[in-house]
């Protein structure tokens, strides 16, 4: 009997390809010790690495920047909105503040200040699939950004957008069972 086909779900996939970024960025001739790009300063202590000066990697990790801050703009914007979904929204607000000190460290430059952002549904569940719709776009932008780069800032987009894939999927609303 023949097998049926394998159907690759989109976060398989996505997972794959993070991975696979990963993985690409590895280097198993450097000891595995230490922070990744970072030196050692005078007294012994850890320094992190110099901000890129690369061109393309300070534009991409920009563009990175402003869209981690506009979707974190809108966590919060939604957290104001409806304060039953406060606990909820709290790790994607964590995270995204993680994520812009990270960018902002990397390419030594603040994100610009994201415009006025399109109003937000009006029902919890609604808002819920906005930002996980969201979420999930940026995290396949970030991805996508992350297989273009090498070095650190490929690892750093790679771990963004495996974050947003998560956010996704624990901010999707959950089908009723039956339904």
């Amino acid at each position: 009997m023949p097998e049926a086909p394998v159907h690759l779900s989109r976060r398989a996939a996505l997972v794959a390809a993070g991975v696979a970024v990963l993985v690409s960025g590895c280097d198993d001739d450097k000891p595995a010790t230490g922070t990744p790009g970072a030196s050692e300063g005078p007294d012994g202590s850890v320094q992190p690495p110099a901000p890129s000066t690369d061109p393309a990697v300070v534009a991409a990790l920009t563009a990175a920047a402003t869209q981690v801050a506009q979707i974190a703009l809108r966590v919060s914007a939604a957290g104001q909105a409806l304060p039953a979904l406060r606990a909820q929204l709290a790790p994607a607000v964590q995270s995204h503040a993680a994520h812009a000190a990270k960018l902002k460290q990397l390419s030594g430059v603040d994100a610009p200040q994201p415009g006025k952002l399109p109003p937000l549904p009006k029902a919890p569940t609604a808002v819920l699939a906005d930002l996980a719709a969201r979420e999930q776009k940026l995290s396949v932008a970030h991805a996508t950004a992350a297989g273009k780069l090498t070095g650190q800032a490929a690892r750093v987009l790679a771990m963004i957008a495996a974050s947003e894939s998560q956010l996704a999927a624990t901010l999707t609303p959950k089908k009723k069972a039956g339904a």
